[in-house]
């Protein structure tokens, strides 16, 4: 019987970023420096996650409440402040923006780097307790020329990004990133600490069969969406229906949405006139990374990588995905109109 051969040439994130960096030569290293930790914040926090239970980590952190609204789970409490170690200690950061926290973070100046990162450090928490896959979600800008490092770094639009991603924590831990030229993700392997590049170059379909949306707020919603979510439940004959599929955590459900296509949405409605989804740092990695895996995300009637947030927690309605399903949606909003 024939031995399975090992692969012993693996690529790690780490290993795929200095490539990247390899091949400019005017890189300094320090988004490499700050991606690792990046990684390492991830890797914490995906220990915690598996231990919740066992370390009493579940439950509510005594009452708390994040600028969302949100009452804070106690992994919640923890992984903001394992982010924000790890960020700060890299050297490579000038201002943090976190959801669990009401003010921007601005770097004291020792430590103080040319990079800002805008991150939801545990989302879905909500459903922590109930096993889901939770996940972080980050954004990386680049602080702008003669600026040190202030709000007005991050107050920018989605598109002056130079990297977003989110790392699922669930049966396994992956990390989906981009630095600007496609999509890719990686697996965690517990067994050597390093995320192994397991979905290379990640398209999302130009149509999918999946919807996913909230809808417990469909008496909410404007004319648009109810036209839109009812052509996908009963398409005209000889077209077969969209199945529906909502985890909750926006995580999942865009990592799903990316994998298979399709379409997620958390629109603007009666009762959340701005959408509920912040947009620094949910909306705008999210968008960032289904545009460079060629698909679309819009508010309805705007590009979401083009709005200029007003203030660090301002939120934005979203439709995000397939290029074909998102483009659906926009035309109907245009007949609307």
């Amino acid at each position: 019987m024939s031995e399975e051969k090992v692969t012993t040439d693996i690529i790690t994130l780490t290993r795929h970023v200095l490539d990247e960096q390899r091949r400019h030569k005017e890189a300094s290293g320090d988004l490499t420096l700050l991606l690792n930790a990046v990684q390492l914040g991830c890797k914490f926090v995906a220990t915690n996650v598996r231990k919740a239970r066992l370390l009493n980590l579940v439950g509510l952190a005594g009452g708390a409440v994040n600028i969302s609204g949100d009452e804070q789970k106690k992994l919640d409490v923890i992984s903001n402040e394992i982010f924000i170690n790890a960020l700060r200690s890299s050297g490579k950061v000038a201002v943090m923006v976190s959801e669990e926290d009401d003010e921007a973070i601005i770097v004291e100046d020792e430590m103080k780097g040319k990079y800002c990162v805008v991150f939801d450090p545990l989302d879905g928490s909500s459903n922590i307790d109930a096993g889901v896959n939770v996940g972080t979600i980050f954004g990386i800008y680049k602080i702008k020329d003669g600026s040190n490092g202030t709000i007005s770094d991050v107050l920018r639009p989605g598109r002056e990004m130079v990297v977003a991603g989110y790392c699922m924590y669930g049966s396994s831990a992956n990390m989906v990133i981009s630095v600007g030229n496609g999509v890719d993700g990686y697996t965690l392997d517990n067994a050597i600490g390093e995320f192994i590049l397991t979905h290379p170059n990640i398209k999302i379909p130009t149509r999918g069969k999946i919807y996913s949306v909230n809808e417990g707020n469909a008496k909410y919603w404007d004319e648009s969406c109810t036209e839109y979510f009812n052509s996908l439940k009963f398409p005209p004959e000889g077209k077969n229906p969209y199945s529906a599929r909502y985890i909750g955590s926006m995580v999942a459900d865009v990592h799903r949405t990316l994998l298979y296509g399709g379409i997620f949405a958390y629109p603007a409605d009666k009762k959340s006139k701005n959408g509920k989804l912040r947009m620094l740092y949910e909306c705008f990695p999210m968008a960032f990374l289904t545009e460079q895996a060629g698909g679309r995300a819009i508010t309805g009637k705007e590009r979401v990588l083009d709005i200029t947030p007003q203030k660090i927690h301002d939120r934005c309605p979203i439709f995000l995905g397939s290029k074909d399903d998102v483009e659906d949606i926009e035309n109907i909003y245009k007949k609307q109109c």
